[in-house]
C-alpha cells in the first residue's frame, strides 16, 4: 500500500513540474513573438512617437 500512495505522489510532483514547463514554453513563444512584432513594426512606432512627441 505504501508502494502505491508512493507512486502517486511521485507522479503527483511530475505534474507540477509539467505546468511549470508549460508555463515557460508559453512564455518564451510570448517572447519571441513580442521580438518580432518589434523588429517588423518598430520603424512605424518610431515614426509615431516622433509625431506625438513633435506635436506637444
Amino acid at each position: 500500500m505504501s508502494l502505491v500512495s508512493a507512486l502517486i505522489s511521485a507522479l503527483h510532483s511530475d505534474e507540477e513540474g509539467q505546468g511549470l514547463a508549460e508555463y515557460a514554453l508559453i512564455l518564451a513563444l510570448i517572447a519571441i513573438v513580442a521580438i518580432v512584432a518589434l523588429i517588423f513594426l518598430g520603424g512605424q512606432v518610431s515614426k509615431i512617437l516622433s509625431t506625438v512627441g513633435n506635436s506637444i
